[in-house]
């Protein structure tokens, strides 16, 4: 080391005629520790490799928890046979992983916010994640349908808080630079596991059936699922490491205000807010429940074998995969997102007016369908962002997630016994699912007239956006100077 990089850091002082004196500061560890990368690259926290290598460890954490939800609907005729099940039945598996979350995912979001803090709430939601799976694989093994209800409920609750931590992890990494994206990659490699599960479970459980019979071979098969669980804890931990060096590094304050958030926040929350919420219900809930109920569907109405009926159902999960982050990038570019939500919305509508009124192939309806579901999620869940104060993001996810499961825990066993009362036939039921969509239509029509009506920024362009953010400052800053002492 050069003897001038060995010098003790001196400042001078004087005070009136008296001799300056050296003042000696001597260097510390911390401020070599805590300074910001001179040299931006990959190691950078603040760098685009940096916050992109993230991003695939945040987008795998959620990979294992999609792709055990959908083991059942990949196997909805094993079930069925293997724990003489009828549709009923089989939709109360979808049913209770929702229930919990109608209060405990708002509450998870709110012990992100204030108490477990995002890193070490996302490893806890994940072991509970693989402990529900587990005890569920456990429960088909043993042929136990209560054991595996109760797997499917621990289950539950720990994959729709996580999901509320994956989301405020995407804001605190993105926000104000690729977030519409970043959503839809987040939707692209979540659903990329729910194809991965329609396509896989069937041929893993006919070759695990040569070795095990009957509802053993089904707990066998799950069981081997839930490896995907520990991979995404594997994930969970490594993006923890991530974000604590990140936070070091770059001093990172959240929460400049000082506000702390309260379970009361939710009251303060305005009339676009909730409005949001309502199109997260009835929007999904005409998209979850009818893949769940997917096979029976294409079997009886287009003389499909389940290996057929899986590959076009799985079909809106293969399309959001591809899709999601290129309307998410689309999004990012032009901004408007409300006026994609309403977009995604008619369409969606469209296709399933077409798989209900018309001989169209399924193929073409489901496309569309998976299309407008990519759409929408890449253009609703930022809105929620540009709403709400980052110290109260968990909380206002965590809400949006309860509601969610609210409506598909009533919906989805609605959706059983109007299967059930119509003797297999699916028409009244996608009559229903439309019913929801008309809903969701006019909650975004009043997204975009409340917004209109006080000037907001949620359909507005990027360059509008930033234009509306710094007359903001602006003002705020204006009044941050008025004298404290009126004349």
């Amino acid at each position: 080391m050069p003897r001038e990089e060995r010098l003790p850091i001196v400042e001078s002082s004087s005070s009136g005629d008296d001799e300056a004196k050296p003042v000696v500061r001597r260097r510390s560890t911390r401020d070599t520790v805590l300074a910001v990368p001179t040299d931006p690259g990959c190691c950078d926290p603040d760098s685009t490799p940096h916050r992109f290598l993230a991003l695939v460890f945040m987008c795998l954490l959620g990979f294992g928890s999609y792709f055990c939800y959908d083991n059942p609907g990949a196997l909805q005729d094993v079930f069925q046979k293997e724990l003489n099940l009828n549709a009923t039945e089989f939709t109360f598996i979808y049913s209770i992983y929702s229930w919990p979350n109608i209060v405990l995912c708002f509450v998870g979001g709110f012990l992100i916010d204030r108490v477990f803090g995002i890193r070490m709430g996302t490893i806890i939601y994940m072991l509970i994640v693989l402990l529900g799976q587990l005890i569920f694989s456990t429960g088909g093994l043993l042929g136990k349908f209560w054991l595996m209800i109760v797997g499917r409920f621990i289950f539950g609750i720990g994959a729709e808080s996580l999901a509320v931590a994956q989301n405020s992890y995407a804001v605190l990494w993105f926000k104000g630079k690729e977030l519409n994206m970043v959503f839809g990659l987040q939707l692209s490699v979540a659903r990329f596991g729910s194809t991965v599960n329609f396509w896989s479970m069937q041929p893993l459980y006919g070759y695990v059936s040569k070795f095990y019979a009957g509802y053993t071979g089904l707990g066998v098969a799950l069981f081997i699922a839930s490896s995907t669980c520990v991979m995404s804890l594997i994930c969970t931990l490594i993006l923890g490491w991530m974000d604590k060096r990140a936070e070091r590094i770059l001093k990172r304050n959240n929460n400049p205000g000082g506000e702390i958030a309260k379970l009361s926040d939710i009251v303060s929350f305005k009339m676009d807010f909730c409005m949001v919420s309502v199109v997260c219900v009835a929007y999904y809930v005409a998209i979850f429940p009818f893949v769940a109920l997917g096979q029976a569907f294409f079997i009886s109405n287009f003389q499909m074998t389940p290996e057929q009926a899986n590959n076009v159902n799985s079909i809106v999960y293969l399309i959001s995969a591809i899709a999601s982050p290129l309307f998410g990038f689309i999004i990012d570019r032009v901004g408007r997102n409300v006026s994609w939500v309403f977009v995604a919305t008619i369409s969606t509508l469209v296709a399933h007016m077409l798989l209900t009124f018309s001989h169209l192939n399924p193929y073409i309806s489901m496309c569309i369908m998976g299309l407008s579901y990519s759409m929408l999620a890449a253009s609703l869940w930022p809105l929620v962002a540009l709403i709400v104060p980052e110290y109260q993001l968990g909380t206002a996810y965590g809400f949006c997630q309860s509601v969610q499961n609210l409506g598909l825990a009533v919906v989805t066993i609605v959706a059983g016994m109007i299967v059930d009362s119509s003797g297999g036939s699916h028409f009244w039921l996608q009559l229903f699912f439309m019913l929801f969509l008309l809903i969701s239509l006019i909650a975004t029509c009043v997204i975009w007239a409340y917004d209109r009506k006080h000037q907001g920024n949620l359909n507005m362009s990027p360059s509008q956006r930033a234009t509306f953010h710094t007359s903001i400052s602006t003002q705020r800053g204006t009044t941050d100077r008025r004298p404290l002492l009126g004349n």
